[in-house]
């Protein structure tokens, strides 16, 4: 797995927090004659405790903002998620705990990565699914929301139908995934990504990241998605900044999984 930052974390940008602000309140201006742009934060690969995930969870436990880890469950012991528990417990409210594949394993032979594409076998697609939810269940108990993140953020047209089947209530991927989510399965996108940045010049690349926050804040629906694996210094010091200023927008609604799962209509955007 590759841990080494974003380009743009290793040339942090000293005016990045008043260009920030500015693009925040550009779309907070934008939605003040609609309803509030909805926001939330989803963490991929947790499993393994570490300093970045300790440090990564402070934070949003200091800003009092809701997260969505997604655990891979094969990375998850009794004793890893009691060490979890004790760093996140006293926040324990704004922890969206949910699914994150088996073992974040590809088994694709041609293209992109994927631990549930085609390659697999319906049969063998929900065997993994059923271990990994009753590995996670036996662990979590009521903390478990019945949700799935696949890796790499893409599946198949029959994981989706598995999932739906085997009574989850959400899926999570990246905005515009394809084969589209069946009927009363809702696909919690993604549309943000702080850390699995490839662009490889930094200037350019910190503009295109305030404009896909601008994009999608405007629009109404703003997932961003984190890897603590892939945080430096400079990452956390963005994501501190970039969580404080989000609370000060009044036509953000920042939420938790939980509250998705009980309002899907939240996860639309605004006709264009």
């Amino acid at each position: 797995m590759n841990r080494t930052p974003a380009a743009i974390y290793r040339k942090p940008q000293r005016d990045i927090e008043q260009r920030l602000a500015a693009t925040l309140a550009r779309a907070n201006t934008a939605r003040r004659m609609q309803r509030p742009a909805t926001v939330w934060f989803r963490a991929d690969d947790i499993g393994v405790p570490g300093r970045q995930f300790y440090r990564m969870l402070a934070l949003f436990a200091h800003h009092q903002v809701p997260l969505a880890p997604a655990l891979v469950p094969t990375w998850l012991t009794r004793p890893r998620w009691e060490g979890l528990l004790a760093h996140g417990g006293a926040a324990a409210h704004l922890w969206g705990w949910h699914q994150h594949g088996w073992r974040h394993q590809n088994h694709e032979t041609h293209g992109k990565k994927q631990e549930f594409g085609s390659a697999r076998a319906p049969a063998s697609l929900r065997a993994d699914l059923e271990r990994g939810r009753r590995r996670l269940e036996s662990l979590l108990a009521d903390a478990f929301l019945p949700v799935f993140t696949p890796p790499w953020n893409r599946c198949s047209q029959a994981t989706l139908q598995e999932l739906r089947e085997m009574g989850f209530r959400a899926v999570s991927r990246s905005t515009g995934a394809t084969p589209a989510a069946p009927a009363g399965l809702p696909d919690f996108t993604v549309n943000v990504d702080l850390h699995t940045r490839k662009a490889p010049r930094p200037d350019a690349d910190w503009a295109r990241l305030l404009a896909e926050l601008e994009t999608a804040l405007t629009a109404g629906w703003c997932g961003i998605m984190l890897h603590h694996q892939r945080m430096n210094p400079a990452a956390f010091d963005f994501l501190d900044i970039l969580l404080q200023h989000m609370k000060m927008q009044q036509h953000f609604r920042i939420v938790e999984l939980k509250t998705l799962l009980e309002f899907p209509n939240l996860a639309e955007t605004d006709p264009t």
